[in-house]
């Protein structure tokens, strides 16, 4: 089944094949012959594979390699499954999809120096199908600073040595070797079927020669000299009539460079090194040449770094990514001499809840109606965002919507317009507790205008009253719980305090339908997380002390994480990050905390209205924020988790929220509402996670210039 090729290449044997059984089992009565076999631990690690591939992939029959020159044969999976298995590893620096684009991809290599580090780096990767390599030299012991060869490898031809070790990584890989090299008169063939050229001869005549033959082929060209990380890119296939060596050597002819020794090459180097940008060590040697030194030095790691930046610059171009012509140097050296600090993290104070949260728990101000107007102040947001105005004079108080200070999710403001419903909720309390509740109206809202008023008269509810320090405590809690019975008594009694409001609760205990609903709500998250506009958002609340201020936005202590997730946190803050990973449509452990926190609770609180007006969100604001005061009061963490898709109504209001997305979003909501049983004229307004945790180690901040008294004319 193999097309044998010499001692560099594996025969790729299949018991199933008659003529292939047959030299197997001559290869097992040969004593000198090893067969290694640990196919099930691949097979093991194979089905490891997240995600598990198809059975056409686990089943598919292994291979036999025989490699002759260390008289072994190895059992390997089959070419589809070794591949998928062996570069599992580079998901998702590359992805499937692109490693399968790079299997087209052929690379011819002229001189194995340098150019066995390129090919090895691009086996590692998978960065091509197929291989061409050319050298005629042999392997010497002074190679061995800089070659990845072994002293077994002396007196091999140094294209062989490196064949042999790329046969070793995978024996798939398509290898064609040139073992006499190239010559000015076998450029044409060497680089007839190839896509991509590698000069790293030292003969300048088959330099120049690889150039005028790629130029006139359309094929770029690429080198790395191994000094102060110098790599070279010609572009000729976008470029057909760029100069040679970038016109550094002007008009130069072929025989002109022909059979130059070592001293004689030095200026023509120079010029294509740009000698003013050569290392001191490099410069001072090539004044050593045939004095003090028979040729210019490498160094092993300098060798090995070219590989990795040819091999990148292969993939820019296999990929059709942005590659211009030109060069560039990645020095090593310079980049140690400007060894930093590393930028110190921003800090995650873990200490328990600040001085003044137990302050904001006391009595509250003497003046009734500050206390209204701070009471107010408490009420939740989505993010913390406080998008409202909230004036008083000595006769009323007004709630006014801060446009300012809304976000992509607040859709109509629907969001904003929830949380003034939940502030006039507490100033009720407040307003009742001080004996000074009046008339509460809601209004339609005029440009400019107030959406809610409340009148202070002589007037009390004993009801309202009795929650007040309860409405002062109230808080989000995001810890991890235990998934507990909820008492029914309980959920009657949350369910009452939405109905009065004018609100409807729906309790998800069952455990696998909680389960569902944290598979909706983390795929939620993972959308924000992908969609640049939500992400930006989303990562803009975030506050880290003592660094921000945190009268508003959510202040990092609040998320309870731990040190794993603050540092994961870390990374999908970062844009570039997030749209990579969305780029590949990826991500699914974006949702994982939401998920975790989900599956912890002992229900999930679902409210919403019946309407979708300003007035029903605001009624529905003070229905969730009943709820959640008489929740918590009874001993359970409460947590809203407002999903991307909570205030979308329209299909144009999920192409608002994210355009990628839309369709998703849309089908999540319709999922969520059918497994709780929202209706039709009904319109979602929070949901709420209610656990049995521990309780949260600090309370989010409020701005005091949001509230305000103003005198009365």
């Amino acid at each position: 089944m193999n097309d044998f090729r010499g001692d560099y290449a594996a025969l790729l044997l299949d018991e199933e094949v008659p003529d292939d059984a047959e030299l197997l089992d001559l290869l097992r009565q040969d004593p000198a012959v090893v067969f290694v076999d640990r196919l099930e631990i691949q097979r093991a690690n194979l089905r490891s594979l997240v995600p598990v591939p198809g059975p056409e992939v686990t089943e598919e029959r292994p291979i036999w390699a025989y490699y002759s020159w260390r008289r072994t044969v190895v059992r390997l999976l089959g070419p589809a499954s070794f591949r998928l298995l062996r570069l599992d590893r580079n998901r998702n620096k590359i992805t499937a999809q692109q490693q399968e684009r790079l299997r087209e991809v052929t690379v011819g290599i002229v001189g194995l120096s340098v150019g066995h580090a390129v090919a090895l780096a691009l086996t590692l990767e998978g960065a091509c199908g197929a291989l061409r390599l050319a050298d005629f030299d042999t392997m010497e012991l002074s190679n061995l600073n800089r070659v990845p060869g072994t002293v077994l490898d002396l007196g091999v031809n140094k294209a062989v040595v490196a064949a042999r070790r790329l046969a070793e990584i995978d024996p798939y890989m398509e290898v064609s070797l040139w073992e006499d090299g190239v010559g000015t008169d076998t450029v044409a063939a060497f680089l007839d079927g190839t896509d991509v050229v590698i000069d790293e001869c030292d003969s300048l005549d088959v330099k120049l020669s690889l150039r005028q033959e790629a130029r006139r082929r359309r094929l770029p060209v690429l080198m790395a000299t191994s000094d102060r990380g110098l790599v070279d890119v010609e572009r000729f296939d976008l470029e057909r009539e760029r100069p040679l060596f970038h016109g550094v050597l002007g008009d130069v002819d072929v025989d002109s460079l022909a059979g130059l020794g070592a001293r004689e090459k030095i200026p023509l180097v120079l010029r294509i090194l740009d000698a003013g940008q050569l290392s001191t060590a490099m410069a001072a040697s090539l004044v050593e040449v045939d004095e003090t030194i028979s040729t210019w030095p490498q160094l092993g790691g300098d060798v090995l770094l070219g590989g990795a930046q040819v091999a990148a610059a292969v993939r820019r171009i296999g990929l059709g990514q942005p590659l211009a012509s030109g060069r560039c140097r990645m020095d090593l050296d310079e980049h140690l001499d400007a060894l930093a600090e590393p930028m110190t993290p921003e800090p995650v104070i873990q200490e328990p809840a600040p001085a003044d949260f137990t302050a904001a728990r006391g009595t509250a101000p003497l003046d009734a109606v500050d206390t209204v107007l701070e009471s107010a102040a408490l009420a939740p947001s989505g993010g913390n965002v406080q998008p409202w105005k909230i004036l008083a004079d000595d006769e009323a108080l007004s709630f006014f919507l801060a446009h300012e200070h809304t976000t992509e999710m607040d859709v109509a403001h629907r969001g904003s317009l929830v949380a003034i419903g939940a502030a006039l909720h507490n100033a009720r309390i407040a307003a009742a507790a001080a004996g000074i509740l009046g008339e509460v109206r809601l209004h339609s809202g005029t440009p400019g205008g107030p959406v809610a008023t409340m009148t202070f008269v002589s007037g009390d509810d004993p009801e309202l009253a009795r929650r007040y320090l309860h409405m002062r405590e109230r808080t989000t809690n995001r810890n991890v719980g235990v998934p507990g019975p909820l008492d029914s008594a309980l959920a009657d009694l949350l369910s009452e305090d939405a109905e009065k409001e004018g609100g409807r609760l729906r309790l998800v205990t069952e455990r696998e339908a909680v389960a569902a609903i944290g598979e909706i709500l983390a795929e939620s998250d993972r959308i924000r997380f992908l969609t640049p506009t939500l992400h930006r958002e989303m990562i803009g609340e975030l506050r880290w002390p003592p660094a921000d201020p945190v009268d508003v936005g959510i202040d990092i202590r609040a998320l309870e994480l731990d040190s794993a997730e603050l540092s994961t946190l870390a990374l999908l803050r970062r844009p570039e990050v997030m749209e990579h990973v969305g780029g590949q449509d990826g991500g699914r452990a974006l949702g994982n905390s939401t998920r975790d926190r989900v599956s912890s609770s002992s229900a999930i609180a679902v409210l919403s209205v019946r309407g979708g007006d300003a007035l029903d969100y605001m009624r529905g604001g003070q229905a969730t924020e009943s709820v959640w005061i008489t929740a918590q009061e009874h001993g359970l963490a409460v947590q809203p988790i407002s999903p991307v898709f909570l205030y979308g109504v329209e299909r144009a209001e999920f192409e608002q929220l994210s355009p990628r997305y839309a369709r998703s979003l849309e089908g999540l909501r319709r999922e969520l509402v059918e497994l709780v049983g929202v209706g039709k004229e009904e319109s979602l307004i929070m949901v709420l996670r209610l656990s049995h945790a521990p309780a949260p180690s600090m309370r989010s901040a409020r701005r005091s210039d949001r509230i305000g008294r103003r005198t009365t004319s």
